[in-house]
């Protein structure tokens, strides 16, 4: 199960009542979000920033999708580098990732797996990460989140909208899982994707263009396995593992960005193993846990797939020549 709160989901009495004595709390969190883009001059960066964002707390396959965005830029000639948060690390940076001496204590977990791909600058402030970048070569910025950020200009901005987040209540944070109203944030989206639970799914979101999806980047040996994670979403891990055909024999949800500690891995081990089962979790929860703690623990690695790629990227560069024409 999710770690949200469980009055952002349920439609009952009791939920309304919780979400009504937060919204005071979402009003002020919304005015300060308000007043801080009204009084914020957005920096613009020499060189072509794209943003990969969305409207709720926690994940909408925003790293997945900016790691397939940024495959498509490196194929059409370019050099992006990644600009992230990194939640959950301790370093503030602006630094350059590398993934064979940073853990995701020092940097978190996402700044790993896009380092995998391009290179990944941690940074709390995104000017100076974009500027750490283009001195490194950069010639195009992806930002990874920071779509509600408004210290740096975006010349394009991608708004992901999670199929499973229309379950939830629409509210404003804390009286529910927005970080502001979706309304607000499509428009000032440059392209609205639906993130999808299978391919063809058709699009739910009236403004939206594409649909997006996350599938196995190969076809795993499929068993009886007892699945873990620690990410927003975690049914749609447990739900693919299904319908690829696994046989889960347990399923345990972890908070959000979860920093697994050796007894827990151990429990989990332990659990497995009576229940005759393999340890399956995400690359993301696998960069969490202790190298010394990753045996035995398999991943199912997965990739964003894009309903029309080839109209994405003509939409980016269309935008992106526009804008820096001006």
């Amino acid at each position: 199960m999710s770690d949200q709160p469980w009055f952002w989901r349920e439609k009952s009495l009791a939920a309304t009542a919780a979400c009504t004595a937060l919204a005071p709390f979402a009003c002020l969190y919304s005015l300060a979000s308000d007043m801080r883009r009204q009084f914020t001059t957005a920096w613009r960066a020499p060189k072509p920033v794209v943003c990969v964002g969305n409207a709720s707390v926690g994940g909408a396959g925003k790293t997945p999708f900016a790691i397939m965005l940024g495959q498509m830029l490196k194929d059409a000639g370019h050099r992006p580098h990644f600009i992230s948060r990194g939640y959950g690390g301790t370093n503030k940076g602006p630094i350059r990732v590398d993934p064979d001496t940073h853990t995701a204590t020092d940097v978190g977990d996402e700044p790993l797996l896009l380092a995998q791909h391009a290179p990944t600058w941690v940074s709390r402030s995104k000017r100076a990460g974009a500027e750490a970048a283009i001195a490194a070569g950069a010639d195009i910025i992806i930002l990874d989140d920071g779509f509600q950020n408004p210290t740096i200009a975006k010349d394009f901005s991608i708004l992901l909208i999670d199929d499973r987040q229309r379950q939830n209540n629409g509210k404003v944070f804390p009286a529910g899982p927005m970080r502001e109203p979706l309304a607000l944030a499509q428009k000032r989206a440059d392209l609205v994707v639906d993130i999808v639970t299978t391919p063809g799914a058709p699009i739910a979101d009236a403004l939206a263009t594409q649909t997006a999806w996350l599938e196995p980047e190969t076809t795993p040996n499929v068993g009886r396995v007892l699945a873990f994670c620690g990410i927003a979403n975690p049914d749609r891990f447990f739900d693919m593992l299904q319908q690829l055909g696994f046989d889960v024999a347990d399923a345990i949800a972890f908070p959000d960005h979860y920093q697994y500690s050796t007894k827990n891995i151990e429990i989990l081990k332990a659990r497995a193993a009576k229940l005759n089962a393999t340890l399956m979790t995400t690359e993301k929860d696998w960069v969490r846990i202790n190298l010394e703690m990753r045996d035995t623990i398999n991943t199912l690695p997965v990739r964003m797939r894009v309903s029309d790629p080839d109209k994405l990227t003509a939409e980016i560069f269309s935008a992106l020549e526009q804008r820096r024409g001006r």
